[in-house]
């Protein structure tokens, strides 16, 4: 029994991993979104850190976030990379009947806010990772972890940034996101956008005579789901995915301070989610005409009216060579020759498109359990996944 694996009582039997182990103790870390995640990212530090294993800590500016870089192996040849987040999404309003930081055992599955996104994949990693301290490995494994994920690939981009200067670049890398340890080959884009509609305020009683924002923003948000549906019925399509075509979506609308005020500012959030297909900074010019024809028409009455589209966060999407030598060798890991597209997006787009590096998504648990109440992961994807991982230790010794 190694120093990380202790007892626990499961469907009467005593069961433990160190992988289960390390889970327990990344569930207990409230690493949501936009929180630090500062504690977290020191457990995994000292954990490495006991078997030898160096890491380099990348902050944001505040210092209350950080990535996580470690290698085990020779210096010189180019990495295996094992990729996830640590950050979370919040609980706060939703029906849980666990606790959500911390791990329940019940059913074979064990329960906890990123069980499934992504600690389950981060503590067989982190094993494995410990493993690969012991072993003479021909070509190294590495560790990557990130923060503010959830909110569009934010962290990850100053690790990227280090990689992106390293003499030495990766040769593929795995992204451990929930897919039912089923090779996903690759995932939309996706853009987050701001609308801004400016008006002109007056009393309600002479609402004629002024320009209502709220108005502009509710003609914006038809003339993007005009878009939506054209895309729909005449754009490209890529029948792997659920959806087999790019989306929009209208996420938040905020406007107006008084019933009896006719409001000068209104506000709606909303994305693009494309395909590689599609170029969505031109949909993002196609949607800027149509917000200067919205204005155009209460420009009589305000010369000065408005509709402003700016673009927040964006992250590429990923679209994977099958025929790339290093996505081969991360596909014969898999359990199955079977091949899926998945409708979230990762970090994997960043590390192709900056890196050039082969990538595949690939983890224990179900998307369709993240993000809800009593989110879980079950024993057996675990299990799957310490599998994938002694399999591909096996491979990097040879």
């Amino acid at each position: 029994m190694d120093a990380y694996t202790l007892p626990i009582e499961i469907a009467s039997k005593t069961m433990s991993t160190p992988s289960i182990d390390i889970l327990q103790k990344l569930l207990s870390f409230k690493s949501v979104t936009r929180q630090s995640n500062m504690d977290l990212i020191l457990y995994v530090k000292d954990i490495l850190a006991n078997c030898g294993i160096d890491s380099q800590i990348i902050q944001d500016e505040t210092g209350t976030k950080a990535n996580l870089f470690a290698s085990v192996g020779p210096r010189d040849v180019p990495g295996i990379i094992l990729s996830g987040h640590t950050d979370v999404v919040p609980v706060e309003g939703q029906a849980w009947t666990k606790p959500p930081f911390e791990a329940t055992f019940e059913g074979g599955n064990i329960y906890g806010r990123g069980s499934a996104d992504m600690k389950g994949f981060i503590a067989c990693a982190i094993h494995a990772m410990t493993q690969a301290s012991q072993m003479e490995l021909k070509r190294p494994l590495q560790l990557a972890l990130s923060y503010d994920e959830e909110v569009g690939c934010i962290g990850v981009r100053r690790l990227i940034d280090v990689l992106e200067a390293a003499p030495v670049r990766p040769f593929a890398c795995l992204i451990g996101e929930p897919t039912d340890m089923v090779i996903a080959t690759g995932h939309k884009g996706k853009t987050f956008l701001k609308g801004c509609c400016f008006g002109l305020e007056g009393h309600s009683a002479l609402a004629p005579n002024a320009v209502n924002a709220i108005h502009l923003a509710c003609d914006m948000i038809s003339s993007i789901r005009e878009m939506q549906q054209a895309v729909q019925e005449s754009g490209a399509r890529d029948a792997a995915y659920d959806i087999p075509y790019t989306t929009l979506h209208v996420g938040t609308i905020k406007g107006g301070k008084a019933l009896n005020i006719v409001p000068n500012l209104c506000e709606f959030d909303f994305e693009i989610r494309n395909l590689a297909a599609d170029d969505p900074m031109k949909m993002v010019e196609q949607l800027r005409e149509r917000g200067e024809q919205v204005a155009q028409r209460s420009r009589a009455i305000f010369p000065k009216a408005r509709v402003d589209v700016e673009v927040l966060n964006s992250y590429p999407g990923l679209e994977s060579d099958e025929s790339d030598e290093g996505f081969q060798f991360l596909a014969q890991l898999a359990e199955t020759s079977n091949r899926v597209k998945v409708a979230f997006g990762t970090e994997g787009g960043l590390f192709a498109s900056r890196l050039s590096v082969p990538v595949a998504v690939c983890g224990p648990g179900s998307i369709t359990h993240a993000h809800k109440p009593d989110e879980f992961v079950s024993i057996e994807q675990l299990g799957k996944c310490d599998a994938m991982m002694q399999k591909l230790l096996g491979v990097l010794q040879k």
